[in-house]
């Protein structure tokens, strides 16, 4: 058997760690587009609220092909204001039930992902993380889908989180002397851009 020599076999594991470098890369995104949209129920109808405004970074490792192999920091900011339903008692009655005043942001920072391929340029991500809502910061989760865009090098992630308003310690809102009142079970949904 051929003996390799120390300075050739450091050679090689140098050689092989650059090639290994340059197939994998932690790329940093931030969100230029955002869409956000809060749904409950009430004893008179459904409501909705959305908003555009936020702020949302992330971290893919992603390979020369464009695929991604984990996601390592995901983070969103959203002021409590920029929710509006048309409505304006019903966004005052939602800032007052927010505390918007004290806690202006509803946030979410990721601690752990696990990333599945679900076919060309598709993810499914898995996410770990804290959430911040009305002042009470707890513990969950965020399912969500990334597609990858090969045009522009962004990615496009969009998921549903259903929740309880009193799980975030948020009292239902009521309107017209209590006569109507906000179901505790909302859904938010997300739609976020990112890019370079």
């Amino acid at each position: 058997m051929k003996k390799i020599s120390i300075r050739k076999m450091a050679l090689l594991l140098a050689v092989n760690f650059f090639i290994g470098s340059a197939t994998i890369a932690q790329t940093s995104y931030e969100s230029h587009s955002m869409n956000i949209s809060l749904k409950g129920t009430s004893t008179l109808h459904d409501w909705e609220m959305k908003a555009a405004t936020g702020t949302s970074e992330a971290q893919f490792t992603v390979g020369t092909d464009g695929r991604i192999t984990s996601l390592t920091k995901l983070s969103f900011t959203l002021p409590a204001v920029s929710l509006k339903s048309g409505h304006t008692a019903m966004d005052k009655n939602t800032y007052k039930a927010l505390k918007a005043g004290d806690n202006p942001n509803i946030s979410f920072v990721l601690t752990s992902a696990t990333v599945d391929s679900k076919g060309s340029n598709n993810y499914l991500l898995n996410c770990i993380g804290t959430m911040s809502i009305a002042g009470t910061t707890k513990q969950t989760d965020l399912v969500a889908t990334a597609l990858y865009n090969p045009a522009d090098k962004s990615f496009t992630v969009t998921g549903v989180k259903k929740m309880k308003m009193t799980d975030y310690n948020v009292k239902p809102p009521t309107v017209m002397l209590g006569t109507i009142k906000t179901g505790n079970d909302i859904s938010i949904a997300y739609h976020l851009k990112f890019s370079r």
